[in-house]
């Protein structure tokens, strides 16, 4: 038997890296600029055309690199990071492998333009396919210029994998945001398509932060630190009336380098505790310093997962110092005990005598008669009827309220007292026909609806029957086209973060074609001019954003799933929600509309809707208690 074992040739091993490294042209772009940092920039530009796919450009200002340098950067495991094993639990750079440039020219069509600032020519370096083309002596600024073209041209498979510009474009951002975000004194510059995304000069922390999102996020903003012999902890959280209804802009750091940890962000969520719904998140921008030897970065390609050493203390200082900032700033609820009160009782005086309070009450007084009641204890009250009074006299009728329902009524005042109180009653129920016994509801907690029926019992959630209901409604006139628009008399403007903004714009079309009236406004915000019926406006920005989280973490979406999801959407935001006090005739016409739905069961998203308990189970039930 002949040997089958075999060593794979460079450019298939260095393709088959590629599927680790660079997953998407988001990945490339992660690599890029954590290079072009590693090499002392302090200008960074980045420029993308048609979300990465066709051209992923990054300029710097760094050291550059000699002629060998720029050749050597493509081999498999090159670096300049580390040399012995016990180097890589002392990185304090982004990479260390060397894998990620020679991945990259794996895949693409790589142009390398480089030079030392003590060098008079730089370097330009062509490869296409691991394959080098061209390599020559240039005129080029001092730093590097890396230019990567038509990703994946050689790997069509993965390239039809890759989703819409938007979505793409979407994961540069975000890629792009972490590194801006740990390096504040870097200027940054983000293009796309030759539309500026992001300039974001030299600047402190907040500034930065604000520039990334927003103007609205400074002040929202609090302020966390803590040094500990452990870990140092630095950052931003945000105020809890500000909390989102999804994740939203969460981001850890360690040692300047962005990572992912359910762990802590438990510790963050465990901070705002009894201060935020249990369904909203918290916004943050933290930064941990800890020693390199004590936290372990090589566990996850990406390189977004580390170990720690000692977990356990750093939740519990994270925690702690999370809630001493919101206490510091008076974001917590906590006792004034300088607060003035709005009423002052004096202390008595020596030898005073203490008397029970009383209330003086006239039973006999009538606001008809025109004659002050004579008799029993006397009113304090100075009040006296005139002898007619015509209801357009406005100081009586603010004084009465009465008054307005006598004026509906078309009687004047001063002939009411010809009625007394029993024969007013008796003419308004004489007239009221005899209604037969019904079914009857009944609410419990202000959450649950109960009715009898044959067999036993129902129980309803109020809040899911209605979602139920809602849902059919409107996703039927979405399939049909007949869902209408409700103009708003204000447009409400709203800003969203760069790659939240470059998300919704993939789905603006659709969006208008289920009943709202969106409209891009400025640079990372929209204007709702309408609502579909029934959606209500203090709901919008709520529907944006669950709309957001569930674009963010979809994959491929039909028409009829984006339908049903739209529907889902718009049907939880106009729902009664459990807590509301219901009237009988509510939640019989309640009843009635889910009953005639063609899932009454379950809610849109699968929950139970209806319980119902059988005669017999109730029996048994009591049955058991004897």
């Amino acid at each position: 038997m002949s040997d089958i074992i075999k060593l794979l040739p460079d450019n298939v091993a260095n393709q088959i890296a590629a599927g680790e490294v660079v997953q998407r042209p988001a990945s490339a772009v992660k690599e890029l600029l954590e290079n072009a940092i590693d090499a002392g920039g302090t200008r960074i530009d980045l420029i993308i055309k048609d979300a990465g796919k066709t051209l992923i450009q990054v300029v710097d200002n760094g050291c550059g690199m000699t002629e060998t340098d720029a050749r050597m950067c493509f081999e498999r495991h090159a670096t300049s990071k580390i040399s012995t094993s016990a180097d890589i639990f002392a990185i304090r750079t982004k990479g260390f492998r060397g894998e990620a440039l020679a991945s990259i020219a794996a895949i693409a069509q790589v142009e390398l333009q480089s030079k030392t600032h003590d060098s008079d020519l730089g370097t330009s370096i062509t490869i296409e396919g691991s394959e080098i083309k061209e390599q020559e002596v240039v005129a080029c600024a001092s730093g590097t210029k890396f230019t990567v073209k038509n990703l994946f041209f050689n790997v069509p498979a993965r390239r039809n994998f890759l989703k819409s510009d938007n979505v793409e474009l979407k994961h540069i951002v975000n890629e792009f945001e972490r590194v801006a975000l740990t390096h504040p004194d870097i200027h940054f510059t983000f293009h796309h398509n030759g539309n500026e995304l992001f300039n974001l000069p030299s600047t402190s922390l907040r500034q930065r932060i604000v520039g990334a999102f927003g103007k609205r996020m400074n002040e929202r903003l609090v302020p966390i630190e803590q040094e500990t012999p452990v870990v140092n902890i630095s950052g931003y959280v945000i105020k809890p009336e500000h909390a989102k209804r999804t994740r939203g802009e969460q981001f850890f750091f360690v040692n300047n380098r962005f990572i992912k940890s359910s762990y802590l962000n438990h510790a963050v969520k465990a901070a705002y505790k009894d201060l935020i719904a249990k369904d909203q998140y918290p916004t943050y921008f933290i930064y941990l310093e800890v020693a390199p030897d004590f936290i372990d970065i090589n566990i996850h390609p990406t390189k977004t997962e580390i170990k720690f050493e000692d977990e356990r203390t750093i939740y519990a200082i994270l925690n702690s110092a999370i809630k001493n900032s919101l206490g510091k700033y008076n974001i917590a609820p906590s006792l004034d005990f300088e607060q003035n009160v709005t009423f002052d009782i004096s202390l008595p005086k020596p030898g005073q005598e203490i008397k029970m309070p009383t209330i003086s009450v006239d039973e006999n007084y009538n606001p008809f008669n025109s004659k002050p009641a004579s008799g029993g204890g006397g009113s304090s009250s100075s009040f006296k009827m005139p002898k007619s009074v015509s209801f357009e006299d406005e100081e009586v009728s603010a004084n009465l309220d009465f008054l307005d329902v006598i004026k509906e009524s078309t009687i004047n005042v001063k002939d009411a007292d010809i009625f007394t109180e029993s024969e007013t009653l008796e003419q308004n129920w004489s007239e009221e026909p005899i209604i037969e016994t019904k079914q009857k509801f009944y609410q419990l907690h202000n959450k649950y609806i109960l009715t009898q029926v044959r067999s036993g019992l129902l129980i309803i959630d109020q809040q899911r029957a209605h979602q139920r209901v809602l849902f059919e409604q409107f996703l039927s006139k979405i399939e049909e086209r007949k869902i209408e628009t409700q103009r708003l008399l204000f447009p409400q403007q709203i800003e969203l973060n760069a790659s939240d903004f470059v998300l919704i714009q993939d789905v603006l079309e659709e969006m208008n074609n289920v009943g709202f009236d969106i409209a891009v406004f400025g640079q990372n915000t929209i204007v709702i001019n309408g609502l579909p019926i029934g959606v209500s406006e203090s709901k919008a920005e709520e529907i944006i954003e669950r709309l957001l989280e569930e674009l963010k973490h979809s994959t491929n979406q039909t028409t009829a799933n984006y339908q049903q999801k739209m529907a889902m959407f718009m049907a939880n935001s106009a729902s009664i929600k459990s807590g509301r006090k219901m009237e009988e005739e509510e939640m019989e016409h309640l009843f009635n509309e889910l009953f005639a739905c063609q899932s009454p069961d379950y809610s849109p998203s699968g929950k139970p809707v209806i319980i119902k308990m059988e005669e017999d189970e109730l029996d048994q039930r009591f049955e058991r208690r004897k």
